[in-house]
């Protein structure tokens, strides 16, 4: 089966009288193609066959336009037929990390083989290919970034047009290919999303690895199935290609020999955006260590193994996805928050290299050292089940006020539908209050992240103004709502700094005016002054502190204003 991969590899003489060779290929795998040469050759494809089509998918910071390229055999390309002919769409991404050209390469072949005939792909299956995302980082090429990867000769770099990690970008969607990526998923809404990488970390045999995206956070029927179903059939496909899989191995600090915890993708990640929209979604992750040639090769025969099960299965995928969305409108709990599940694991066939620790010719100190003289295959435990650690109920809907353009501008992005309240009014709504939080102590892709956060609830008449928006959650972004909007989840805006300006106060007082009022106020109101003393009684160090005293009087007075710390998302129950 390896041969048969490698015979459509490197193409028929008929190909390359037609100058339809790759980069890639005609360099006996040593190069990658670079931004320009990517484009040129699928508009070239696009060009020759009916069954290519490009499009621009919107702008990007590089200010070159992000690209699509669709694969249709019957060379329609209208995504509602599809939908009503019920054929599968692999969304496949590729350059998200242009260090990482891998995909980029297998694509461009990829296409060209399902254009000419050289692969069959089914008739129920369309293919929409990203070619290049991370065009910014694609065109910053030429400088040795990746250290620890074995070619190719040339590569981009990690960073977007922005220094951006674009795959931490999912929900603050700083950049602009993210946007248009977001807008062409929901377009497509596409069965399967496969964004293609290298690995970092371990020494190991295998060339490919597969992160799926958290199967217990995806949940429902589309998470038994991909767990269950799918990853078992990509294994054995790629087993009967010459390939011998593992998951992810997410192990950075230690050998993996003992085992590992599956990485759970939140949703900044690609896969993990795509979990909350009801899809299969997969990261292949190539060894960075392995030659450019064998690891562009696993990445086309990987593709090969998704169409393949993608057409077979197409029947039980899409019922999948209809179940679950049928189920989440009617679920009134939803988990935010996880951690791997030690209790329970599978094993997994592991092929590595025996660590040892050898002096540093560095530092003299014992350094670790992977020994490939000393190769090993056994049974090691993954732990691939993840529990959750919060919940929230969902309320009716959610309000916002018109003007935190920044987080209704996403929202809208995401498709989100939002009704435009028509004339003032009160309304009663819950009302979080942020009682504490955690921020790094260093930016994290441009933001310095809010974690440990802690609230309490409040049930208040908000004022509420023409224009501000009520967001009902009977629509099929009530899994992403839920996990932007509620404070608690470690992806929502608050954590990314949407909301910070709640998180200072804007008016304050002057000591010697306000003795004055402090007294008078306490004369007058019993439940203050109640208030008050039992906190004197209880808190030593506040009996003993009058400018605590007094802060504690104003910040139950009607001159504290309410917005502070007043998370400015209300809940509609």
């Amino acid at each position: 089966m390896k041969a048969k991969i490698l015979l459509l590899l490197f193409l028929p003489s008929f190909l390359q009288a037609q100058d339809m060779t790759t980069v890639f290929e005609r360099t006996a795998g040593k190069e990658s193609a670079t931004y320009a040469e990517a484009i040129s050759y699928c508009k070239m494809l696009a060009k020759r066959f009916q069954s290519i089509k490009m499009e621009e998918a919107g702008p990007a910071d590089a200010l070159y336009p992000l690209h699509v390229v669709y694969y249709s055999k019957d060379g329609k390309f209208d995504v509602n037929t599809w939908k009503k002919q019920q054929k599968t769409i692999l969304l496949i991404n590729n350059g998200i990390h242009p260090g990482e050209p891998d995909g980029i390469d297998a694509c461009m072949m990829l296409l060209r083989d399902a254009a000419t005939g050289a692969i069959d792909i089914p008739r129920n299956v369309v293919l929409a290919v990203i070619p290049v995302y991370n065009i910014g980082g694609a065109l910053n090429r030429g400088r040795p970034s990746r250290a620890n990867q074995n070619g190719p000769e040339a590569y981009g770099f990690r960073g977007s047009a922005q220094n951006l990690d674009l795959n931490r970008d999912f929900i603050k969607m700083d950049a602009k290919e993210t946007r248009s990526l977001v807008e062409l998923f929901h377009y497509l809404d596409p069965d399967m999303f496969i964004d293609n990488h290298v690995s970092n970390g371990a020494d190991y045999q295998h060339i490919m690895t597969l992160l799926e995206t958290q199967h217990s956070k995806l949940g429902g029927a589309v998470g038994k199935y991909q767990h269950g179903t799918i990853v078992p059939l990509v294994y054995k496909d790629m087993k009967d290609r010459g390939y011998d899989l593992v998951p992810y191995v997410n192990d950075f600090d230690d050998t993996p020999e003992k085992g590992w915890k599956e990485f759970c993708d939140y949703p900044r990640f690609s896969s993990g955006f795509a979990a909350l929209f009801q899809t299969f979604a997969f990261v292949p992750e190539t060894h960075m260590w392995k030659p450019y040639k064998q690891r562009v090769e696993s990445t086309y025969a990987l593709m090969l193994s998704f169409i393949k099960i993608a057409s077979e299965h197409a029947g039980e995928i899409h019922a999948a996805r209809t179940r679950d969305r049928e189920q989440v409108q009617v679920k009134k709990t939803f988990a935010i928050d996880w951690k791997a599940d030690t209790s329970r694991h599978m094993n997994v066939t592991f092929k590595g290299y025996r660590a040892v620790r050898k002096p540093s010719e560095v530092s003299g100190l014992p350094r670790l050292y992977y020994d490939r003289d000393k190769p090993f295959t056994k049974e090691v435990p993954v732990y691939d089940h993840f529990i959750a650690t919060k919940k929230v109920t969902v309320p009716k809907a959610y309000v916002i006020q018109r003007g935190w353009t920044h987080a209704i501008n996403r929202l809208k992005w995401n498709g989100v539908k939002m009704q435009e309240i028509g004339e003032d009014t009160l309304m009663k709504l819950t009302v979080y209050r942020i009682e504490k939080y955690d921020t790094l102590p260093h930016p994290y892709e441009g933001h310095y992240m809010h974690h440990n956060v802690a609230v309490h609830t409040e049930t208040q008449k908000v004022q509420l103004h023409k224009g501000d928006y009520i967001i009902p959650l009977d629509q099929v972004a009530k899994r992403y709502l839920v996990e932007v909007l509620e404070p608690l989840a470690p992806d929502a805006l608050f954590a990314w700094n949407f909301f910070d300006a709640i998180l200072q106060q804007k008016e304050y007082y002057s000591d010697y005016i306000f003795e004055d009022q402090a007294a008078a106020m306490l004369k007058k109101d019993a439940k203050l002054r109640k208030l008050f003393e039992a906190q004197k009684k209880s808190d030593k160090a506040f009996a003993k502190n009058g400018k605590a005293q007094l802060d504690f009087i104003y910040r139950h007075s009607e001159y504290m204003e309410p917005e502070y710390m007043r998370y400015p998302v209300f809940r509609l129950e």
